[in-house]
């Protein structure tokens, strides 16, 4: 197998023309930089939930791009282009990785609430009415969907116009995929419920195979790039966090990300991020292998 890429948390290996192999890391990154920490089972854990909700899709007839486990933490999929020239992409395109990431929210959190606070977002596209003080926690009138762009070095939020021109997409094909979303959000809702799980948020990927049939890619309902809470506290009043939120509070706490995103406000050299203690790693590491437990119902 030859190298294809390297990402954050995986590696990419070429098999054959139509299939590639993810090798899942112990990375973790936060703030798209990646720790100078290793993260114990963290690659496998990823490996093993993504392919749970793979086959969970799969029963409910949504496609994606996996094919099967070739380890504890390897998976074989379908092979599409990255295309990083939005210029070569249009309604004609096949077999290519979506430019976007499709984020859909539920709850106010993270990000979503900082940017209400800065007046970014009002509370009137959140579907409340206007004048609505908004809680940190709140449960959202409707799904709020966001799209992102996914091959730019740091993430941008899109407007609509932006999204389409970029992704070579139909404005049928990009409700497809809001569409698409909202029918996985509400099977893993259904799972975290059972689980005693709130789903709050997450992001998405997808593709369009050779014949253009959109299909899930790369992992999803994960830790990584789901944000979740305890459901019992929740009802107290607590909005505990059980993802990698934990790990993006360990830098608030610490002034990392106050530093980081200065620097990048007024375009200056971003300093590096520094390793998590152990201890904090081990706690990570703990986190990811029980809920896992608590998503699938399996033993790790």
């Amino acid at each position: 197998m030859k190298l294809y890429r390297v990402g954050k948390v995986k590696k990419v290996f070429e098999v054959d023309d139509r299939t590639f192999e993810f090798h899942f890391t112990n990375n973790i990154s936060v703030f798209d930089k990646i720790i100078p920490t290793e993260i114990p089972h963290k690659g496998e854990v990823l490996c093993r939930t993504s392919a749970y909700w793979f086959n969970l899709l799969s029963e409910h007839g949504i496609r994606s791009d996996f094919i099967k486990l070739t380890g504890k933490d390897k998976m074989l999929v379908k092979r599409v282009d990255v295309i990083p020239d939005y210029s070569k992409l249009n309604h004609r395109t096949t077999d290519y990785l979506i430019p976007l990431e499709i984020i859909c929210r539920h709850y106010n959190a993270g990000s979503l609430n900082d940017r209400v606070k800065e007046g970014k977002i009002t509370v009137e596209e959140l579907g409340f009415p206007k004048g609505h003080q908004l809680k940190y926690g709140e449960k959202l009138p409707k799904a709020f969907f966001e799209a992102t762009t996914k091959l730019e070095e740091t993430d941008r939020n899109l407007d609509r116009e932006e999204a389409l021109r970029i992704s070579g997409l139909t404005e049928k094909e990009y409700e497809e995929l809001f569409a698409t979303v909202a029918k996985i959000d509400d099977l893993i809702a259904i799972r975290a419920k059972k689980a005693g799980l709130i789903h709050v948020d997450g992001k998405k990927e997808f593709a369009y195979d050779e014949k253009r049939q959109l299909m899930i890619v790369d992992t999803f309902g994960t830790l990584d790039e789901d944000r979740w809470w305890d459901a019992a506290e929740y009802e107290k009043g607590n909005c505990v966090e059980l993802s990698k939120e934990m790990v993006r509070q360990h830098y608030r706490e610490t002034g990392y990300h106050e530093a980081l995103y200065k620097a990048r406000k007024e375009h200056m050299p971003e300093p590096d991020i520094p390793a998590l203690p152990k201890v904090v790693a081990d706690k990570v590491s703990r986190l990811y292998i029980d809920m896992y437990e608590r998503m699938t119902g399996e033993n790790f």
